[in-house]
C-alpha cells in the first residue's frame, strides 16, 4: 500500500523578494495540514527493500543504482514525502520566476557516443563519483539585490526528452537555495573563509541526491562575490568529497579552467569499494602531472559523518541530552553560524541512533525561504543559521541547541526533562565509554569510540527483541509480542524508557522489517551479531565470577 499524500503549489512564494512572504500564511496552512496527517502506514515490498538498503551499519554493500541511503535521512514516512512534494512544487515555481541564464564559463569536453554510452552504463550501476558539478554565484538583479544563480554545469547532458530536461533544470535551479541559504542578502566581499557543507535533496518519489558544497572567495583584488562549487552525487561520503574540494580549491586559485580537466578525470573513474583507493591523474602548471589518491573508509556506514564537530561544539552531557530527545523523536533545531557545523552535527546525531533510522523530516540546512518548516507539528531535525534564529525559536515544545562559539547557553529552549529520559545507569555507562576520547582524538579514534559507547545502550534496552518475534511457520511473517517484550525488562527505569521508545516510528518500522525478513536471515545482521557478542561476553564474565 502506498502512503497517501497531497499535492502542493507554491503560488504564494516568490524567490526574488522577501516582501512576498506576507502570503506565507497560506503556505503554512498547506504545509502543516499535510504534516498533521503523517502517521504510520503499511509499506509496500519495494519500500521495505529500500529501507533494508538504507540500514546504516549494514555489513553488506549499501550502494544501489539509486545511490547510498543515509542514516537519519530516510524519507519513507508520509511527512517527508509530502515535504518533498512541496519542495518539488517549489522547484517548479523557481523555473517560472528565473529564466535561464547564458553560461559564462568554458564549455565541457564533448564525448564520443561510445564513451558516453560506457559512462552512462557505469553511472547506471552506481559507480560514478558524481552526477554533475555546478558553480553558483550571486548575481545582481534588476531590483538591485544579489540573487544566487547557476553559472556553470559540468557535464552537460544531451539526449534527454523534454520532461527530463525540465526536471533537471528545476533541480539545478533549486540548488541555489542550499548553496546560498541566506537568501538575497549578499554583497561583494574582500574576505570570506571557505567552508564545506552537505545537504540532501529528496524528490516526490523518494529518490535522493546528495549535495556537497564548497563556498569560497575567488582570488583577486578588491571586493568580489563568493562562489559555491556544488557536487551532486548519489554517493554519501562527506570525507571523500571534502578532499575533492581541496583539490578544486587549489586549482581555482590558479585558474577556473584548471578545475574541469580534474573533474573530467574524476568522473571517468569508478567509485572505489569500501577500503579501496582510486588514483586520479591531474596536470597542474609548474608541478606537472600528479597522482591524487582518494581512499574510501573501510567502515562505509561512517563515511558521511565527522564526530569531531559534534563533540567540539557540545560536551558529553549535552550530547546525551540531544541524543535522548532524538530517541523520543522530538522536534530539534540546531543553531550555528557555519553551514559546515550544522550539516556535520546533524548527520552525526542521526548516526547515533543505529540500528534505528530517523524517519521524519531532516534538513541539515534550512534555506531562509523555507524557514516556516520550523512550525511543523511533527518531529524534525533542522539546521538553522544564527541569522535566522529569531524566526526559528519562537515555537514551543522543542529543543533548540545553540552550537555557536561564545554562546551564553547551549539549550535556548528545552522540554526540561532531557537529562532524565535515559535510564540513569545506562546513561553513566555511555559517559564512561565516551571518556576514552579526548579533544585531540582523531576521526578514526572517534569512529571507534562513539559507536562503542552508544550501540550497547540499544543492545541493553531492546536487544532482546528477536525473542519476541513469533513465527507460526518457517516461511511465515513474524509477529512481535510487544507487551511481553516490555514485561521482560527487569529494571523499572529501563522498562519505563522502553515503553516510550517502543511508541516511536523508528522502532515501529525497525520491528516491521524484522517481522518481514525471512527466518533464514535471523541473527545475520550487524546488530544481531553485536547482540550475540555482548551476550557471549556476559556469559564469559559470569563464569569467571
Amino acid at each position: 500500500m502506498t502512503s497517501s499524500r497531497k499535492t502542493w503549489a507554491f503560488s504564494s512564494l516568490r524567490t526574488k523578494s522577501r516582501a512576498s512572504l506576507e502570503e506565507g500564511e497560506n503556505f503554512r496552512r498547506r504545509l502543516f495540514s499535510s504534516f498533521r496527517s503523517d502517521r504510520r502506514e503499511p509499506r509496500s515490498q519495494r519500500e521495505e527493500d529500500d529501507t533494508e538498503k538504507r540500514r546504516a551499519f549494514s555489513d553488506t554493500d549499501i550502494e544501489t543504482n539509486k545511490g547510498v541511503f543515509l542514516p537519519g535521512e530516510d524519507q519513507s514516512d508520509g511527512a517527508m514525502k509530502r515535504f518533498s512534494t512541496l519542495f518539488s512544487s517549489f522547484r517548479g515555481k523557481i523555473s517560472k520566476d528565473r529564466p535561464g541564464k547564458e553560461q559564462d564559463l568554458p564549455a565541457t569536453t564533448e564525448l564520443s557516443p561510445v564513451e558516453e554510452k560506457a559512462k552512462e552504463q557505469r553511472y547506471a550501476s552506481g559507480q560514478f563519483f558524481f552526477e554533475y558539478l555546478v558553480v553558483v554565484r550571486p548575481k545582481k538583479t534588476k531590483d538591485g539585490i544579489y540573487e544566487p544563480q547557476i553559472i556553470y554545469q559540468f557535464p552537460k547532458k544531451d539526449g534527454m526528452v523534454r520532461f527530463q530536461k525540465e526536471e533537471e533544470e528545476k533541480t539545478l535551479k533549486a540548488l541555489t537555495l542550499f548553496c546560498f541559504p541566506e537568501g538575497v542578502n549578499w554583497a561583494p566581499l574582500t574576505e570570506y573563509p571557505s567552508e564545506t557543507f552537505s545537504f540532501v535533496l529528496t524528490d516526490v518519489d523518494g529518490t535522493r541526491k546528495n549535495g556537497y558544497c564548497r563556498r569560497l572567495l575567488p582570488d583577486g583584488k578588491g571586493a568580489r562575490l563568493p562562489e559555491a562549487y556544488c557536487i551532486i552525487s548519489n554517493v554519501a561520503c562527506f570525507g571523500l568529497f571534502s578532499k575533492i574540494f581541496d583539490e578544486v580549491e587549489q586549482r581555482r586559485k590558479i585558474s577556473m579552467a584548471m578545475i574541469y580537466p580534474f573533474m573530467q578525470s574524476l568522473r571517468e573513474s569508478a567509485f572505489p569499494a569500501p577500503g579501496h583507493t582510486v588514483n586520479i591523474k591531474s596536470f597542474i602548471p609548474e608541478r606537472g602531472t600528479e597522482i591524487i589518491s582518494l581512499t574510501r573508509p573501510t567502515d562505509s556506514w561512517l563515511e558521511h559523518v565527522d564526530f569531531r564537530t559534534l563533540f567540539k561544539c557540545l560536551s558529553d552531557e549535552e550530547v546525551l541530552q540531544v541524543f535522548a530527545a532524538t530517541v523520543l523523536e522530538r522536534r530539534i533545531i540546531f543553531i550555528a553560524d557555519e553551514l559546515g557545523t550544522l550539516s556535520q552535527v546533524i548527520h552525526a546525531v542521526a548516526v547515533l541512533l543505529y540500528p534505528f533510522i530517523w524517519q521524519h523530516t531532516l534538513i541539515s540546512i534550512v534555506p531562509e525561504i523555507l524557514i516556516d518548516v520550523v512550525m511543523a507539528p511533527t518531529p524534525y531535525l533542522l539546521g538553522v543559521q544564527k541569522s535566522l534564529a529569531d524566526q526559528a525559536t519562537d515555537q514551543t515544545e522543542l529543543l533548540v541547541v545553540d552550537l555557536s562559539e561564545g554562546r551564553k547557553e547551549t539549550f535556548i529552549k528545552s522540554m526540561g526533562d532531557e537529562d532524565t529520559i535515559l535510564p540513569h545507569k545506562l546513561k553513566d555507562e555511555i559517559k564512561q565509554a565516551l571518556s576514552a576520547k579526548n579533544e585531540n582524538s582523531s576521526l578514526e579514534e572517534l569512529n571507534r569510540v562513539v559507536p562503542e559507547a552508544f550501540l550497547p545502550f540499544f543492545i541493553k534496552t531492546v536487544g532482546h527483541f528477536s525473542k519476541y518475534i513469533v513465527r507460526n511457520g518457517k516461511d511465515q511473517r513474524g509477529e512481535f509480542q510487544r507487551t511481553n517484550f516490555c514485561k521482560a525488562i527487569e529494571s523499572k527505569s529501563t522498562r519505563r524508557f522502553v515503553k516510550k521508545f517502543a511508541q516511536t516510528q523508528m522502532f515501529d518500522l525497525f520491528i516491521q522489517e524484522m517481522e518481514q525478513r525471512p527466518a533464514s536471515q535471523d541473527g545475520t545482521g550487524f546488530f544481531d551479531k553485536k547482540i550475540a557478542e555482548y551476550h557471549k561476553k556476559m556469559r564469559e564474565k559470569s563464569k569467571k565470577h
